[in-house]
């Protein structure tokens, strides 16, 4: 199976049973993925540099004002989307073969997991991989040790409070914090 189809298989949230062509499709991306993760970990890199190298690991474009503190780890990298001066912080995990968005603006702080991939509760199923994407809007901050799950869509100008585990939907400008997260509040002009 060629990669862009199986990416768009994740991405239409089609599950890839164990072993099969698009499963094998996905353990060659995370090779892929490990090799300019290793590159980018590894060592110092001007800001430019760790630009080049997160492109190369989205297989995207990315511009000037995107700004990534490794290191980084990500287990496929081609079903990641970054907007317009998005920042991520150091030694960040982002699990996307179903997909990652993140909207112009947003903060990503450090530690944060994004997983895009569940498994089946039934254990004769469970090494198929069920994809569901994660869509962060513009403006979102999401805390330190925050984990984010399959299917989640975090709203515009939400924050996520540190060390939270959101399982379900956080609406634009409010906050969700917990585990699981609940919404606790709305985001507010004077905080």
């Amino acid at each position: 199976m060629e990669y862009q189809e199986a990416l768009d298989r994740m991405r239409r949230g089609e599950k890839a049973a164990a072993g099969s062509p698009a499963h094998q499709a996905m353990c060659q991306l995370a090779q892929e993925a490990m090799k300019l993760t290793v590159q980018l970990n590894n060592s110092y890199h001007e800001p430019e540099e760790v630009r080049s190298l997160f492109s190369q690991i989205t297989g995207k474009p990315v511009g000037s004002d995107f700004t990534l503190f490794p290191p980084f780890y990500t287990d496929c990298g081609k079903n990641i989307t970054v907007g317009k001066n998005v920042f991520i912080n150091c030694c960040c995990c982002f699990q996307d073969q179903g997909g990652i968005t993140i909207g112009d603006g947003s903060l990503i702080g450090h530690h944060v997991v994004l997983a895009t991939i569940n498994h089946s509760l039934n254990p004769a199923d469970r090494g198929d991989n069920c994809p569901a994407p994660i869509v962060i809007g513009k403006n979102v901050w999401i805390g330190a040790n925050a984990t984010v799950t399959p299917g989640v869509t975090i709203g515009d100008g939400a924050v996520v409070a540190a060390g939270a585990v959101v399982t379900k939907d956080v609406p634009a400008n409010m906050v969700g914090g917990g585990v699981p997260a609940k919404i606790i509040k709305r985001v507010s002009e004077n905080e």
